[in-house]
């Protein structure tokens, strides 16, 4: 808030007679002329100008500084003041002029008009208004734009006292009823926001009444009136200069008072300010709203909680809190205690409705905690906070090259998070991590689109895209892959010629920076190059012509590519706006990819699931053979650490067990890991027979612990015993536990999919299989209906795919054959009701 109490510091530069309007238009006219004045120093001084001017007025009538009369009678106080954007000090060259004609008695009539009508003949806007402090009060009272006007207001001329009284008042009024007015400030910052929509991504925005403009500004300044929060200052200042720089460019080049930066505009705006070209202002522009939006997020949060707190409602009141003990006093438990910090993830836990750091993360030696935080943070509904984000920016070294499993892995789970994913990002955006994690997002972030039919920026385009194709992992056995060509499609865009051909070349180095094989890396490669394929195919060729379906066979080599392909399409298009998707364009596509689908699979045979499996190792034989001679089950854990370097990040487990088959093993494993807080990331089932006294069922784990805390190996092989010999009661163990957690938001995931694979995929079994948001004891459910349904599992093969769970079971009935289709489906309907 403004501060001054009398007339504008500085020499006068009003004109010599202020009742003659056309020596302030003069004067206003040569200030904006003036070379080398610009920006704030202009704003500035057109401020000064029009205040002497409006002085002078005031004294013209009658009313000079002292508050006494002309006559020398003592006269009721007067005072003129400015409110609202002028009341700032900073007036750009179009804007009206806020004025408040302020009196504690009577006035004589013709005050106002000696001087309303000089402004109004000298061409200003003028939004004006004839009070006493009392009616000032009560009008702010009733009506919150008023109020926050009049928390700018900057005395101009007459009885200074009388202005610095009513400042006075205004602000305590305005802290007294802040817990009232805040929500009704934010309440209309959203009704702008969905009729004028966001700033940092409009081609043609209001830069005063969008998202992220300067109206947000003015609201932030009045939040921090009420001294219950702050924005972040870090880039605010210079996102507001940004802001008003481009609306006095805008108002001198159109000539009109106009906050819309219109296409016809924008290359005068951008010579003006001496920009390089229209593009260049847009993103320019794009940037400061979105300093502003996000430092808005930041504080309404942090209102929030205020507002909870002191209405009783906070996290920390009527509710059990709980503390992970670790494993070292049994996997699982919680302990009562006094902060409400509830673990995530390794290293980061919740609080206040935010994802931060635990007490014990080490962000200098933990490269992977970013994503793990952010990943932690969208799949419970919550964001990061903006004290973590600011330490991980500053303290975090960048991922070694290529990246460790884990960062790869909490990417993809991140991204899997749909909509609560784009807090998140945003909130890393804000303080450079995504360029750190990712060089060439520097490129096409904040870049334009300069097209009707996209309704983002390329990199939120990107953004939104991984957000629809988290709809859809269910439609793939690969959703990290179609999770990350979907965030990466258009990362070619910026570069010279066509952005698929230098995407490919992009994402071709960054599949390999971030860890993918080699496989994986060509697949993104041709996903990237192919994104525009499937409906630039669909929609301009012919489709019963041979060619056409071969154009598509010819782009991707198998039907797992032609799948992923399909899914990126259509998230493409939905992220892209409603006039790039249609009924019409989505049967177009789909006909073609069941074209190509059958030619891709020829009706030949799949290839059966163990064939898959290299030969045992030595130390599975071994265990397998120790489990056949013993008749009970071996053993073998190998710990390794999931960070970048030993001792850093969450550590995982290699995990091989031996036991002579039985049926409910899966399943009862499982449930076993899951007791200890171990989450399955991979994990394989087969049968074998080492010395020839019967089969053997050799599972191998590879298993991450789930708050960083492996639990001891003797314990756990003692529990995987007890288990085994039923002495252990894991279901009612795994129900205790959930029963006593706290409830977690959790997000929307999509529904899962259970389904039996056609018969050419395998001669010899039934494939089942399920894909899933994964869940502790999703495996152990999913074991328990199996073995409920008196099936026996030849062979398994389960994957955690960020958040994603895509297992296929191999499935007989007691006596080794293939289900009948009947007895499948019943199968399959039991584990449908087992995922709920």
């Amino acid at each position: 808030m403004t501060i001054e109490t009398g007339p504008s510091s500085g020499p006068s530069s009003g004109p010599s007679d202020p009742s003659d309007p056309s020596a302030y238009a003069a004067a206003r006219a040569a200030l904006l002329d003036r070379p080398g004045l610009t920006g704030r120093p202009r704003r500035a001084a057109l401020a000064r100008l029009t205040d002497d001017w409006l002085a002078g007025l005031l004294a013209a009538a009658g009313v000079p500084s002292s508050g006494a009369s002309s006559s020398g009678a003592p006269s009721s106080g007067v005072a003129l003041v400015a409110v609202g954007g002028y009341g700032r000090g900073e007036l750009s060259p179009r804007s009206d002029l806020d004025v408040l004609l302020l009196h504690d008695g009577p006035i004589a009539p013709e005050l106002p008009e000696r001087i309303w009508y000089p402004v109004w003949d000298a061409g200003a806007k003028l939004d004006h208004s004839v009070r006493t402090p009392a009616e000032a009060r009560a009008v702010a009272a009733a009506d919150l734009k008023a109020q926050l006007g009049l928390l700018d207001a900057r005395h101009l001329a007459g009885d200074g006292a009388l202005t610095a009284a009513l400042r006075s008042a205004v602000l305590t009024d305005w802290r007294a009823s802040a817990p009232a007015r805040l929500p009704e400030l934010r309440e209309l910052g959203r009704e702008r926001a969905e009729r004028h929509g966001e700033l940092s991504f409009l081609l043609e925005p209001d830069l005063k009444e969008a998202r992220g403009g300067l109206r947000d500004l003015v609201a932030l300044d009045a939040v921090a009136a009420t001294w219950l929060a702050d924005a972040p200052r870090d880039g605010l200042d210079a996102a507001a200069l940004r802001l008003a720089d481009v609306r006095d460019a805008l108002h001198l080049a159109t000539g009109r008072a106009t906050e819309r930066l219109s296409l016809q505009d924008q290359d005068q705006v951008a010579e003006r300010l001496g920009v390089l070209d229209a593009d260049t202002l847009l993103r320019q522009v794009y940037e400061a709203a979105r300093t502003v939006a996000y430092a808005g997020d930041v504080t309404w949060r942090a209102v929030d909680r205020v507002l909870a707190a002191r209405s009783g409602r906070g996290r920390r009141t009527g509710r059990p809190v709980f503390r992970f003990a670790g494993a070292g006093r049994g996997a699982g438990a919680v302990a009562r205690g006094a902060v409400a910090r509830r673990p995530l993830a390794e290293g980061v836990v919740e609080q206040d409705g935010e994802a931060v750091l635990a007490q014990g993360a080490r962000p200098a030696a933990d490269p992977v905690l970013p994503l793990r935080a952010a990943a932690a943070a969208a799949q419970n509904g919550l964001t990061v906070s903006y004290a973590t984000v600011r330490r991980l920016a500053a303290e975090c070294r960048p991922l070694p090259v290529p990246w460790p499993d884990e960062a790869r892995e909490q990417l993809v789970t991140l991204l899997g998070a749909g909509e609560a994913a784009v807090p998140v990002w945003e909130a890393l955006e804000a303080e450079g991590l995504i360029t750190k994690l990712l060089p060439d997002w520097e490129r096409v972030r904040c870049r334009p689109q300069r097209n009707a039919v996209h309704r983002w920026t390329v990199d939120r385009h990107l953004v939104e895209t991984a957000v629809r194709a988290a709809s859809m992992t269910r439609r793939v056995a690969r959703p990290d892959l179609l999770l990350v060509a979907a965030l990466l499609h258009d990362i070619g865009k910026g570069w010279p010629g066509d952005h698929s051909e230098a995407g490919e070349v992009i994402v071709r180095d960054l599949a390999v920076r971030m860890g993918f094989p080699a496989e994986d890396t060509e697949t993104l490669a041709v996903l990237v190059r192919h994104h525009l394929t499937l409906v630039d195919t669909a929609t301009r060729r012919d489709p019963d012509d041979p060619a056409t379906v071969e154009a598509i066979t010819k782009a991707v080599g198998t039907p797992s590519e032609l799948e992923l392909l399909h899914a990126l399409t259509e998230a493409d298009a939905l992220a892209t706006g409603p006039a790039a998707w249609s009924g019409w364009r989505a049967s177009l596509v789909d006909g073609l990819v069941a074209r190509a689908a059958a030619q891709l699979t020829g009706g030949g045979a799949a290839p059966e699931g163990a064939a898959s499996w290299a030969r045992p190792s030595a130390e599975q034989e071994r265990i397998a053979v120790e489990a056949a001679r013993t008749g009970g089950p071996a053993l073998s854990l190998l710990a390794r650490a999931e960070g970048a370097d030993p001792g850093s990040g969450p550590m995982g487990v290699e995990l091989t067990l031996a036991v002579p088959d039985r049926p409910g093993l899966l399943g009862t494993v499982a449930g076993v890991l899951a007791l200890h807080r171990l989450t399955v990331r991979s994990a394989g089932l087969r049968e074998l027979d080492p010395v020839g006294s019967g089969p053997v069922l050799l599972l191998s784990w590879r298993v991450a612990a789930e708050f960083g805390e492996l639990p001891e190996a003797a314990r756990l092989r003692a529990d995987l015993r007890r288990a085994l010999d039923g002495s252990l009661d894991v279901s009612r163990r795994l129900a205790e536990r959930d029963a006593a957690a706290p409830r977690r938001r959790g997000i929307p995931t999509p529904p899962p999919l259970v389904a039996v694979a056609p018969a050419v995929a395998s001669a010899t079994a039934t494939v089942l299989e399920v894909r899933a948001h994964d869940a502790p004891g999703l495996l152990h459910r999913i074991g328990r209906a199996l073995d409920g349904a008196g099936v026996r599992v030849r062979t398994a093969h389960v994957s955690t795919l960020g958040a994603e769970a895509v297992d296929s079971f191999y499935l007989t009935d007691p006596a080794g054959r293939p289900l009948t289709a009947g007895r499948a489906g019943e199968v399959a309907a039991a584990v449908r009701a087992a995922l709920g």
